[in-house]
């Protein structure tokens, strides 16, 4: 073997191994380890799927607590309408009166009519009766589905008028209704909140698991990098003094010639 052969062969694993303590990877092309790298790739790609899936999740969470916040509104104008409701309904006042607390109500079924139709997340309509995926893991079909008012509720409590006493009466029914129905739909909404929750939580305990599995294949490991590097350093020098003995023993043999 030529001396110039020899020292490619020393340099190609300390290349690589400067590379490896460079990088902090032991596997950086193809040619380290094919199958490795193609491991890897595949956890990165998944690694990447259960990122945006846990962002999308939280978005989920978003929605549903601004449809809840939407819907506490809206309940606290009903709980008002059944107070003036069953305040109209008192016998003691007069016609007069209750055209006063009708006023109010309509005020108040205005606010509630302009929640119902405008109310949006992100441009998205919140109360339209349409259901809601979420996507919320790397693969297909795993998600999360919502179902929200279609603002039905509203055109109930447009019809009352508590101008009369009996009025009044039919007011305090249809403002109980549609107070046991928000209060069941933000219930469902706190469900649906606390479901995305667990799911971000086990979406992370899957990151983590994937990360630990990736780093396991790819990462360097230093102390055994390191102490390869100070071998290869040994048999590099005891090499090169092996020559330098060699080409004065050569010395010496011309010299007695």
């Amino acid at each position: 073997m030529k001396i110039n052969d020899s020292n490619l062969l020393l340099n190609q694993p300390t290349n690589k191994l400067a590379e490896q303590l460079a990088t902090g990877k032991k596997v950086n092309t193809a040619a380290d380890d094919a199958a490795a790298l193609q491991i890897i790739d595949r956890l990165t790609s998944q690694q990447n799927g259960f990122s945006q899936a846990v962002n999308n999740t939280y978005d989920g969470i978003s929605y549903s607590q601004v449809s809840e916040a939407n819907l506490s509104g809206v309940n606290d104008a009903v709980s008002r309408i059944q107070e003036l409701s069953i305040q109209a309904g008192n016998g003691a006042l007069t016609d007069n009166y209750r055209g006063a607390l009708q006023e109010e109500v309509v005020q108040l079924q205005g606010q509630i009519n302009e929640t119902f139709e405008n109310a949006n997340f992100a441009g998205k309509p919140l109360f339209d009766g349409e259901a809601v995926s979420f996507q919320i893991g790397p693969d297909a079909n795993i998600n999360q589905t919502l179902k929200q008012f279609d603002g039905g509720i509203a055109t109930a409590l447009s019809t009352i008028d508590i101008s009369t006493q009996m009025g009044a009466q039919v007011a305090i029914d249809i403002s109980k209704q549609a107070s046991d129905e928000i209060n069941t739909q933000r219930a469902e909404l706190g469900a649906f909140q606390n479901t995305l929750a667990s799911t971000i939580k086990g979406s992370g305990t899957q990151q983590e698991n994937i990360a630990a599995s990736k780093s396991r294949i790819q990462d360097t490991d230093y102390a055994q990098a390191i102490s390869q590097q100070v071998s290869n350093d040994i048999l590099t020098n005891a090499s090169i003094a092996l020559r330098g003995q060699a080409n004065q023993s050569a010395e010496s043999i011309l010299s007695l010639l």
